[in-house]
């Protein structure tokens, strides 16, 4: 039976300055979700259902009768969002269902395949090495956002897609644009916009080169759209998705983790001493942080019954990653970080078709930064306590705005 009532939407993270920016909700908040399917009022003055139980999450995201597709009427939206135009929707396969996702998202697929992420180690490494050198060389203080954990991420992305690095103020200020939950609908719609107009320029070029670059976008002009199976604005779409999921999610990543190794020094001289245990560690930070805190949205396109609750066709339904994740029936100490724990099961990456395509980049750039940042710099600390520490609560990917430190 579907209930009417409906609960404020508890967004992510509260202010509370006995946990800093590793609080999911504050008891208040807890106490609103006494269900493990409960019906909230979202900021646009819709409602939804919140789903936060683990075996509940993993269903919503994997069953066929919930849409991806954010125009379809009634989709649950946190934010009031602009009109799209027809090239607007070209190539942004997160949004799309069916055939039309699957055809996209098949053709970037071998590229993040983990073997194909193995062969790029180098790169990863030695982008984090000069990273870390012009840190060290620069000398304390410094702000660990802003001079590593942006960084890296954003330049390996760019190597990858072919973006020129010295771009990145202008990229990296309209990537935040786009995933700030306040930003006003014109203002999203123009830096979009502007994205978009300075990809296709790169993807225009890609095409007078005939062939002669080795990036993906080279690659993907070459192979799919000079052969009819792609259009330009398509593949502007996933380059642009790229882009900003490639740098967004990870950077937030690194600089959150430091911040909690930070807390409990043991943890980073374990990772110094015994780097082999980085990727049983990575697998409990992604799950403990769980960046996209706000949750995966999806719309019901037939009656579904999700957690013993009946989601009729037309309602919306919120799958929250965060509190999957910390889910006490699955994980032994849900609500703790422990950096021993079996965290493989975790739900950071989402779940079924639209999972993270890009996850084996990740948890390798998340990987070898930590343990060179461990290795370099023993002394490492922070030079405020958590709660002053500046934190992104309006985005769609929670972060840190900075990390000041010392050594």
């Amino acid at each position: 039976m579907t209930a009417t009532a409906a609960t404020d939407l508890p967004l992510w993270p509260p202010t509370n300055p006995h946990h800093g920016p590793f609080a999911l909700l504050d008891s208040e908040a807890q106490g609103r979700l006494d269900q493990p399917v409960t019906r909230v009022l979202l900021p646009t003055g819709a409602t939804a259902w919140l789903v936060t139980r683990h075996a509940d999450v993993r269903e919503l995201l994997r069953h066929p009768g919930l849409s991806a597709n954010f125009e379809k009427p009634g989709f649950p939206l946190l934010r009031r969002l602009p009109p799209q135009s027809e090239v607007d929707r070209q190539g942004g396969f997160i949004r799309m269902d069916g055939d039309e996702h699957v055809r996209l998202r098949r053709m970037l697929t071998a590229e993040f395949m983990i073997k194909n992420v193995r062969r790029i180690e180098p790169l990863i490494q030695r982008t984090v090495d000069e990273t870390l050198d012009a840190l060290e060389a620069a000398g304390p203080p410094a702000d660990l956002v802003e001079a590593f954990a942006l960084p890296v991420p954003s330049m390996v992305i760019c190597h990858l897609l072919g973006v020129p690095y010295a771009d990145h103020a202008f990229f990296q200020a309209r990537s935040r644009t786009l995933l700030d939950r306040t930003a006003p609908p014109d203002r999203l719609r123009a830096e979009v916009g502007q994205l978009r107009d300075y990809l296709r320029e790169l993807v225009v070029a890609r095409q007078a080169d005939a062939g002669a670059t080795t990036d993906l976008i080279g690659r993907l002009v070459r192979d799919r759209v000079d052969t009819g199976q792609l259009t330009v604005d398509e593949l502007v779409g996933m380059a642009l998705l790229l882009l900003v999921a490639g740098h967004e999610t990870t950077a937030n990543m690194i600089g959150l983790s430091t911040l909690l190794l930070l807390r409990d020094p043991g943890c980073l001289d374990a990772l110094r001493e015994h780097p082999d245990r980085a990727p049983a560690l990575v697998e409990e930070l992604l799950r403990y942080l769980s960046v996209v805190r706000t949750g995966l949205p999806r719309l019901a396109v037939e009656d579904v019954e999700i957690g013993g609750r009946l989601i009729r066709a037309g309602e919306g339904v919120i799958a929250v990653l965060s509190l999957a994740n910390r889910d006490p029936e699955v994980f032994d100490t849900a609500d703790d970080f422990d950096p021993y724990q079996q965290a493989h099961q975790h739900l950071a990456f989402g779940f079924g078709v639209h999972q993270c395509i890009g996850q084996p980049l990740a948890r390798a750039e998340l990987r070898i930064a930590l343990v060179e940042l461990a290795r370099r710099f023993p002394g490492l600390r922070t030079t405020v306590t958590p709660e002053q520490i500046p934190t992104r609560d309006t985005s769609v990917v929670f972060g840190l705005d900075s990390l000041p430190v010392t050594w």
